[in-house]
């Protein structure tokens, strides 16, 4: 099917692009209440996600060069930080870590939808979903 074909059909793509970051963090939680309070860190995968209906000219939701830039200057804002001390971001649990990836990159990347957040050595995610 030609690119012609496809925009004619008006299909729905959704890109994607995953980075991750290393972060120290405390969590004030109800189980696992000693190890959580003491600083300790993870490996953070996170994976933004794009949907619409591909440029007819371009071929693309969005350039993916374009989110690589903005997912770069993001990853520097919580790389190698202490999460607690990140304003704007509350707690550092997986479901404020996506919602604050998906409130600094949606005025940048307009097709943003969804944006989710996982560390594989504990098996544990989340997906915040527009």
């Amino acid at each position: 099917m030609n690119s012609q074909a496809m925009n004619s059909d008006l299909m729905t793509c959704e890109i994607s692009q995953t980075f991750f970051f290393d972060a120290a963090h405390t969590l004030d939680r109800a189980i696992e209440t000693e190890s959580s309070k003491r600083v300790h860190g993870h490996t953070y995968n996170a994976e933004v996600f794009l949907t619409g209906q591909p440029d007819p000219r371009t071929g693309m939701v969005m350039d993916l060069g374009l989110v690589r830039r903005e997912v770069a200057a993001l990853r520097e804002q919580l790389d190698h930080h202490m999460l607690n001390d990140i304003a704007d971001l509350g707690p550092p649990t997986l479901e404020n870590l996506c919602q604050f990836i998906f409130q600094k990159l949606a005025p940048r990347l307009s097709a943003l939808t969804s944006v989710r957040v996982w560390r594989t050595s504990i098996g544990d995610a989340c997906r915040l979903s527009k």
